[in-house]
């Protein structure tokens, strides 16, 4: 056992969060805690680290057991560079060392057949596994690993803590567990800033994680891929699922349509003896089986079933019509300092565009919503919308600037429109704004409260282009669902920047790739098809870094020059009858590529001219005309991508097997 919660019960005035709450954590487990927001998961959370006291229960932790808490927000520090800041979290070793000791001397009093012996045994090898990767030789070069991973770069390892952001402050809180290792692990919503290539390291280094791990999140993906265990609460109960969130949701529901039917059952029951008692009350025969069914009555227990929480819906109001093309970079550049993220960009977005906007926190991404947005202008190069184009842009900023003095209503019935106003308490409820939460002052919000209060009000701006930087980080899965579905059916373009791939899969079309020191790169179809992609390019990479060697392995050490003709002849034979059919098809593949970009060119043309935006037969048969060759464009970019994939792999082996194929 690493720890165990025994009975705990917390409330807050009339609401139980938690009653009788009882469940072991055995090593290695990897345990979920799932439900709506406000169900208690977090404060479940400082109850086990201690920062907070259970009204009743007790949370049980054996002696030496190490506890590491990473809460969702409030993480500040400053006054140390990186690295000695994270190298220093490791505590001292001498203590260590002690506790190693104090261990070693129980062990001797206890019989050799016992659990007890058995368990400190394992405890004693594993404070000794962390004895050595302390050791100076071993801890830096692991503790540069970890920054990288969880994305600094390494001119980042000299700079103040204080420097960095709340999302980078997080980070550094997680290198700092990570480099510690604690028996337990506590994570309150660990990837909400980390980007796709950090969410990836740290789901790889949690998986071969040493001890036991609890976290709260809503990236499906990462639960599904790590948990084992899932803890629901729901109502001031909690229910245990063996299994991961996906598995959780199914069996839930199975759970429910059989507590159903047995309540059914019961009610039957129950209307059959009632109906006994009522009829045969008066009759004196009957009076003993009558009391007799009375007293089975009150002994019933009744089964309880819960209502669900409704599911509620939001709409998109009707967007305003626009023109084929939505917004337009030209030769774009834009830079902060001696960082430059855009130099001499094209970017066009057109209509039914809905792009994904991806890549490293620090690439660009935020800067790129303002420029396309309007509300930033580029340093040098030109930024248009396409006609009549109307915005609504969501920033995590945005919530920094409501009215404190207003409450929630107040706020967002200022911000809709005359057609939008009879939304407004429905789509508050969608964002967990119910009941008398919409007469908080936005004062006394929190920081994720305050920025669902900007995405409503962002939601409810009738528009046909959609600006949304990290629209989930604060909505709990059933709010995530409800926005999923909203864009699912919106007619109108958006952009998007996230890193919840199970949010952005079903709603998006392409995925705009931004990296330090590069171009932003664009990719067809939804972000699991990109990440495919940029796997491959690194086996591809790989494989040409070992080409070299192999070459040089393989280099005859003789000069006997009609060896060397005769191996570049075979060198010469083998890549014209493996390389050049797939060149050739490259080369045919590339040329329809253009063509069809130059008719898409054409038709773009068309549908901008006046005469035939009046003309909707016109217009529609150049849309439908557009759509078609968007279509074959992307099918034929597929090949391409495969095309050159196949060539540089059979191109590596063949450089391996017989050198430089230009040599």
């Amino acid at each position: 056992m690493v720890f165990a919660v025994q009975d705990l019960h917390i409330e807050f005035g009339p609401r139980v969060l938690f009653d009788s709450l009882s469940f072991v954590v055995e090593q290695g487990d990897r345990i979920a805690f799932a439900g709506q927001n406000g169900a208690g998961k977090s404060t479940l959370m400082k109850c086990i680290v201690g920062a907070m006291e259970p009204d009743h229960g007790k949370v049980l932790l054996p002696k030496h057991t190490q506890v590491g808490y990473l809460p969702q927000d409030g993480i500040h520090i400053s006054g140390a560079p990186l690295l000695d800041e994270v190298l220093g979290s490791v505590g001292n070793i001498v203590e260590l060392q002690q506790v190693v000791d104090e261990l070693s001397a129980d062990l001797l009093q206890m019989p050799a057949t016992s659990p007890e012996y058995k368990d400190t045994l394992e405890e004693i090898g594993r404070l000794e596994l962390i004895l050595q990767d302390r050791d100076a030789a071993r801890l830096r070069p692991r503790t540069e690993s970890i920054l990288r991973g969880l994305g600094f770069a390494d001119k980042d390892f000299t700079r103040d803590c204080g420097e960095f952001s709340g999302g980078w402050q997080m980070r550094i809180a997680l290198a700092k567990l990570l480099l510690q290792e604690p028996e337990v692990l506590l994570l309150d919503e660990p990837t909400n800033h980390l980007d796709l290539q950090s969410q990836r390291w740290l789901e790889q280094s949690l998986r071969t994680y040493r001890g036991a791990i609890c976290i709260i999140s809503h990236d499906v993906a990462l639960l599904d891929n790590l948990v084992t265990r899932t803890i629901a609460f729901h109502h001031g109960r909690a229910e245990e699922y063996a299994g991961n969130f996906s598995f959780y949701l199914k069996e839930s529901k199975l759970r429910k349509e059989v507590l159903l039917r047995q309540a059914k059952a019961q009610q039957r029951e129950i209307a059959k003896t009632q109906e006994f008692i009522d009829r045969f009350r008066a009759k004196a025969t009957k009076a003993t089986q009558v009391q007799s069914r009375i007293k089975q009555l009150e002994k019933v227990e009744l089964i309880e079933v819960e209502d669900d929480d409704a599911v509620m819906s939001f709409h998109f109001p009707p967007p305003p019509p626009g023109g084929h093309t939505v917004v337009k970079l030209e030769k774009a550049c834009k830079a902060y300092g001696p960082v430059t993220l855009l130099n001499g960009y094209d970017f066009t977005m057109e209509k039914g565009d809905r792009i994904a906007i991806v890549g490293v926190n620090g690439s660009g991404k935020s800067t790129f919503t303002r420029l396309i947005s309007g509300t930033e202008a580029p340093d040098a190069g030109s930024f248009a919308f396409g006609h009549h184009t109307q915005v609504a842009f969501f920033s995590q900023t945005h919530a920094d600037v409501l009215n404190n003095d207003q409450t929630v209503l107040e706020c967002v019935e200022a911000a809709a429109s005359r057609e939008t106003r009879p939304m407004v308490r429905n789509i508050l409820g969608c964002f967990l704004f119910r009941g008398d939460d919409v007469f908080k002052k936005i004062g006394v919000l929190s920081g994720g409260e305050r920025s669902r209060v900007a995405l409503v009000c962002m939601l409810l701006k009738p528009a046909n282009f959609l600006i949304m930087d990290e629209p989930t980080n604060h909505l709990d899965f059933q709010s995530q669902d409800v926005l999923q579905r909203a864009l699912a059916e919106y007619p109108g373009s958006y952009c998007i920047v996230s890193h919840n791939r199970q949010f952005l899969d079903p709603i998006v079309n392409k995925v705009l790739e931004f990296r330090l020191g590069h171009a932003p790169r664009l990719f067809y179809g939804n972000v699991s098809a990109y990440l495919e992609t940029v796997e491959a390019e690194e086996r591809r990479l790989k494989a040409e870094a070992q080409v070299p060697a192999a070459a040089s392995e393989t280099q005859p050490v003789t000069g006997n020059r009609k060896d060397a003709r005769r191996a570049r002849e075979m060198a010469r034979q083998q890549r014209n009858k493996v390389l050049k059919p797939l060149q050739q098809e490259l080369e045919q593949v590339e040329s329809a590529i253009a063509l069809k970009d130059e008719r898409k060119e054409d038709v773009s043309a068309e549908l901008e001219r006046p005469e035939n935006m009046c003309d909707n037969q016109r217009l529609m048969e150049l849309t439908q005309e557009y759509q078609l060759l968007e279509r074959e464009t992307e099918t034929l970019y597929t090949r391409w991508e495969e095309l050159s994939e196949e060539i540089e792999l059979k191109t590596a082996e063949l450089e391996a097997e017989f050198g430089p194929l230009n040599a």
